[in-house]
């Protein structure tokens, strides 16, 4: 018998993975957790029954997420991830050897915990020395976070509804902003256009930020198993334009093996199509 994973994307829009197995399943304090074995895309983690990862396109998402930031300033040291619990950007933030220190915030332990297990190629960072994890509300713990405490925040969320839904507030926002230093920068997963739902998400957010920050821009990339396949990131500062403002020469003297990312992708993701930049047009408080 086949066995298939389903996720509506929409009432009419369905997305569908064949899987061959079930690997883990469990029912934590905040939300169900469930990972699975398949032919085409490797182990899958889904929470509540919504796709997060999957091994064959996992590295889309946390390359864009991590390194337009880093590739911006090179001056990045601290950096908080709000969220995140797979591993996966932690992992590429730890490939830069002049991060001090790189603080997560996890809301459930349980999906640290399952990655760690089975989803060892993106949780291999978890226990670097320079990770703490604290298992606690993200919107809470920034709300305690002193004034100018972090060079980069970076918002690895879930969709805005259940234990997601306080990290797409003002207040998370607001907080955000007090808690970067003057050359801060918050990145965030900022939904897609495509679809009315996440495109209400993302106007939502996107006017959000726009009132802290001087500039508040979207970038996109392609992920096949996200809804539409086309996807949204918010780069969020007081001072850099990452368009102006990349570090490319430095960047690729890294000698970072990406296989996503490079610096002209870099410039050329901010050149949105216009039925985003429409949408960035429309205010929505």
């Amino acid at each position: 018998m086949d066995l298939w994973y389903t996720e509506n994307h929409t009432d009419d829009v369905k997305f569908s993975l064949k899987v061959d197995r079930q690997l883990a399943t469990c029912q934590s304090d905040f939300q169900r957790i469930d990972i699975f074995e398949s032919k085409e895309f490797g182990r899958i983690l889904t929470l509540d029954g919504y796709l997060m990862v999957t091994e064959k396109d996992e590295y889309i998402y946390h390359e864009m997420i991590t390194h337009i930031p880093l590739a911006t300033n090179p001056d990045i040291r601290k950096v908080l991830v709000v969220g995140g619990g797979d591993g996966g950007t932690v992992r590429e933030l730890a490939r830069y050897k002049h991060i001090e220190k790189i603080d997560m915030v996890e809301i459930d332990e349980k999906v640290v915990e399952l990655c760690k297990e089975y989803l060892p190629t993106l949780s291999c960072s978890l226990d670097d020395e320079r990770v703490t994890i604290y298992y606690e509300d993200g919107m809470k713990f920034v709300r305690n976070t002193p004034d100018s405490n972090y060079d980069l925040i970076i918002v690895d969320s879930t969709d805005p509804f259940g234990v997601g839904e306080g990290l797409f507030t003002k207040e998370f926002y607001g907080n955000c902003f007090r808690s970067l230093t003057d050359d801060g920068i918050l990145v965030n997963q900022h939904e897609s256009t495509f679809y009315d739902s996440y495109a209400n998400s993302m106007k939502r957010a996107h006017s959000r930020i726009k009132d802290f920050f001087s500039t508040a821009l979207v970038y996109q990339a392609h992920i096949p198993t996200y809804p539409s396949g086309h996807w949204l990131f918010g780069f969020a500062s007081k001072k850099f334009d990452p368009r102006r403002d990349l570090k490319a020469e430095w960047w690729n003297s890294l000698g970072l093996v990406t296989k996503y990312y490079n610096t002209i992708l870099h410039t050329g993701c901010f050149a949105i199509p216009n039925n985003v930049r429409n949408t960035l047009r429309e205010t929505y408080k």
